[in-house]
């Protein structure tokens, strides 16, 4: 049988073709030999696309660590990174501290003169068992037969109760204290409501603190929720609750300092970018000092981001092309075990970025955006290496070196020019901060690798990059040529079947003679 192997799949197989039975030749070897050399174009075509596929493979690994790396410049660029504050509290049992970045530094006194609650109902006794012996709930009307009976109402029968200002309706004969949980938590109400069927206990709480927090029953004609005299205790879920009455939550109230009474709905209060969450009465002293040692250790991520940005694409670079491994064709993989062709194969990806000129120009702006003096600054930090971070030699990638002391030194003595440094924005590129010039530069260059393959999302419908338009053109001419190869193979075939035709006659014929000489004709 012949076929046509291909890493696109081509396989012209066809069982039907039965050759070399009247020459004695083995046919579908002298059309897969006579085939091999029809195929080299293919083959060119196929090696070109794995090419292209692995340099696509290698742009989209770089755009994607230059993204990251765009972020974490982003992120250093902003003021946030620079003004970090510590918050401490002298007593986290009445408040815990947290401070943003304009937050002034001192030392404040708090004094929580009582916490903000909402509204929290329990029923004050057992109710009646909400299950029968096997298990089963019991609805409203079962629960509460005598209450509901004597008050006129009948299993078939449906209430309504006004709660917040909101009607609901609950069925008696098929509703039961779990589903009516269920409607109220579902209404929007501000409350929250469940039933413990093991307790026997139905529990409603506003979902808020503070004075607008709040649970009012205005209807209540059964007296499910709400007694139907003031402090009669004839609601069923016995949950202290008067009908027509509101019952609210409380504000938290503290002084700060000189600044007594502030207010706030809920235990979390912020003045001036100091955050407390209360905990309790009482009082506490709070302590607001610059967090250089966060900034540091900000620095010193994005210090890691550069130089593995840095060292990624520069190894792109540099990597040698060797020529004398083009990718493997299937048949060469066919003569060759996995680690020969992992090995084989590593060597054939190695160097496809070399000589692109525009990630080279990529490193440079890396390079010359933490190696120049940033214009316009006054003071002695205009540059990194003056703040402790200096760059290795250019034959070492250019990788950066944190000396956290002398950036401490330099964060404490000025922490403003430190963050001009970092963040100063300018449409002068000379004058603005290294993040800001880094972040540019990274977009410039994500820009540049989405256009010549993607990104690692792309996807191959709608890839309109320059190796995506240069792959899909090659998917189309490969289809082409295994086209050609399947009728040229056909041919090929074809000629030897009408071979094997005039043989098969011919020995017929050359039978029949001697049938005939050995009949004494």
């Amino acid at each position: 049988m012949a076929m046509i192997n291909s890493t696109s799949g081509y396989d012209n197989t066809n069982y039907s073709r039965v050759s070399g039975l009247s020459s004695g030749m083995d046919i579908d070897a002298i059309v897969s030999k006579m085939m091999r050399a029809e195929r080299l174009p293919l083959d060119k075509l196929e090696q070109k696309k794995q090419t292209l596929e692995w340099q696509q493979a290698d742009y989209r690994s770089l755009n994607t660590i230059l993204n990251e790396f765009r972020t974490n410049a982003y992120d250093t660029r902003l003021e946030r990174t620079f003004l970090a504050r510590n918050a401490d509290s002298s007593n986290t049992g009445v408040a815990a501290v947290s401070a943003a970045a304009n937050a002034i530094d001192g030392t404040y006194s708090i004094k929580v003169n009582q916490l903000a609650t909402g509204v929290a109902r329990a029923s004050t006794i057992d109710l009646p068992s909400g299950k029968t012996a096997d298990g089963r709930s019991l609805t409203l009307f079962e629960q509460f037969e005598a209450e509901f009976t004597a008050r006129g109402y009948g299993a078939e029968d449906k209430i309504s109760v006004t709660i917040n200002g909101k009607e609901l309706q609950f069925d008696l004969g098929n509703d039961n204290l779990t589903t009516v949980a269920s409607i109220i938590n579902q209404a929007d109400l501000g409350i929250s409501a469940a039933y413990d069927s093991k307790m026997n206990r139905f529990f409603l709480n506003t979902t808020a603190t503070g004075s607008e927090a709040k649970i009012s029953i205005t209807a209540d004609a059964a007296g499910l929720f709400a007694n139907l005299g003031e402090d009669d205790n004839t609601s069923m879920l016995n949950l202290s609750l008067n009908q027509g009455m509101s019952y609210t939550g409380q504000n938290a109230s503290i002084d700060f300092g000189d600044a007594q009474g502030l207010t706030s709905s809920s235990n979390s209060i912020t003045v001036n970018g100091i955050t407390l969450n209360l905990k309790g009465e009482g009082s506490t002293s709070i302590t607001v000092t610059r967090n250089i040692e966060g900034t540091i250790d900000s620095i010193s991520k994005f210090v890691d981001s550069y130089n593995k940005t840095l060292k990624t694409l520069y190894d792109k670079v540099q990597e040698e092309r060797d020529p004398r491994f083009p990718p493997l064709t299937a048949a060469q993989k066919e003569k060759m075990n996995d680690s020969e062709i992992a090995a084989w194969e590593k060597k054939a990806k190695s160097g496809l970025l070399k000589t692109d000129g525009e990630l080279k120009n990529l490193i440079n702006s890396l390079r010359s955006a933490v190696s120049t003096a940033v214009s316009g600054l006054d003071g002695p930090y205009k540059t990194l290496s003056s703040i402790g971070i200096k760059s290795e030699a250019y034959d070492k990638s250019g990788q950066l070196v944190l000396d956290e002391d002398a950036l401490r030194k330099a964060l404490s003595d000025d922490p403003d020019a430190v963050k001009k440094l970092f963040t100063n924005a300018s449409k002068d590129r000379n004058e603005q901060g290294i993040a800001t010039k880094l972040y540019q530069s990274a977009l410039d260059g994500i820009s540049y690798l989405a256009g010549q393959a993607g990104s690692a999302t792309t996807t191959g419908t709608v890839d309109s990059s320059f190796i995506g338009k240069k792959l899909s053109k090659l998917s189309s001419e490969i289809k082409n040529w295994e086209t050609k190869l399947i009728k040229k193979e056909d041919q090929h075939y074809q000629r030897f079947t009408q071979m094997e035709k005039a043989i098969f006659k011919m020995n017929a014929q050359s039978s029949w003679l001697m049938l005939m000489m050995g009949s004494g004709y």
